[in-house]
């Protein structure tokens, strides 16, 4: 009774940890791309509050959570209210299959409850754009479908090539079969089709549609305000870092050494930073275009010349 006292208090501390861990990755991850962004455009970014602006990201959480909570005028209230919470709740969700610490997390199937997760999301963005009664709301809302249901596709794909290889679905069992020879270095075309595709799912500059603020003023998140639009901005945030933790976990066998782990992450990060103040948004056509006709026929001439391999050494062996 002890040692299972002992056990479910020590996985209760390691969500704790895990969550305050997040929160704060996500606060400083804002206060970088901030400064990166500043610099690029030759100027200092945050520097004010605190030594060198570093607690600028937690005034900014304070303001905005006091800010005054209305109701908007026309909108569907409730499901306003509770999108911004799903959308949290799903993220919190995503981050409790990562194998940290205990052995609670350790599921056998974590990669497809984490594409279940990853679908529901769209539908939140939906919630989110309809419930709000506003036109630029719903028009960001209706492209995010179109999307993130078009790299989702591709998305996906890739998971299921490594999966064949790994023979698993969890995520530990990924890390393990690359103990001696890491995917990326010899499935390096994939990787990238899983950048491009991760960065149209974080909708991220140059894919960054839903929330074209030249033409959509903010996207779906337009009538979002005080403490709403503060769960938006940190799940949108704790998605980059998310993601990113995945590809580490798909390609390499980083989550062995955290050391190098949390450097290779904050390497990611920091790429999809830059590449926000580097590139021009793409034609919405080129982006279909970049979906249907040119990733989507790679990754399915992967997945055939795989399983075609996995079939004809299952023959000899």
């Amino acid at each position: 009774m002890n040692y299972m006292f002992m056990y479910v208090m020590l996985n209760l501390i390691n969500m704790v940890f895990l969550i305050m861990i997040l929160l704060v990755g996500i606060a400083f991850l804002t206060l970088l791309e901030r400064k990166v962004l500043g610099y690029i455009q030759g100027r200092k970014g945050p520097n004010k509050v605190g030594v060198m602006g570093i607690i600028q990201p937690f005034s900014d959480a304070v303001k905005l959570l006091n800010k005054e909570l209305f109701i908007v005028f026309k909108s569907n209230y409730n499901l306003y209210f509770m999108s911004p919470l799903m959308m949290i709740m799903l993220l919190l969700s995503m981050w409790m299959l990562f194998p940290f610490i205990t052995n609670l997390y350790f599921l056998n199937y974590s990669f497809l409850l984490m594409i279940v997760f990853m679908s529901i999301m769209s539908y939140v963005v939906i919630f989110m754009g309809w419930s709000s009664n506003s036109i630029y709301s719903m028009i960001g809302a209706i492209r995010s479908i179109s999307q993130m249901l078009s790299y989702e596709v591709s998305f996906i794909m890739i998971i299921l090539i490594l999966m064949i290889m790994s023979e698993s679905y969890s995520f530990m069992d990924f890390v393990m079969f690359q103990n001696y020879f890491w995917y990326m270095c010899y499935l390096y075309p994939l990787l990238i089709s899983f950048f491009i595709s991760m960065l149209a799912e974080l909708n991220r500059s140059p894919m960054d549609f839903i929330e074209g603020e030249s033409e959509l003023v903010s996207g779906f998140n337009v009538e979002y305000f005080s403490g709403g639009f503060t769960l938006i901005f940190m799940s949108e945030y704790g998605m980059i870092i998310y993601f990113s933790m995945i590809m580490l976990i798909m390609f390499t066998n980083l989550l062995m050494n955290y050391m190098f782990m949390f450097f290779w992450l904050n390497l990611i990060c920091f790429i999809i930073i830059v590449m926000r103040g580097l590139l021009p948004r793409m034609r919405y056509d080129e982006l279909m275009y970049l979906c249907w006709k040119i990733i989507l026929p790679m990754v399915l001439m992967y997945m055939c010349f795989i399983m075609g391999m996995k079939f004809f050494l299952s023959l000899l062996l």
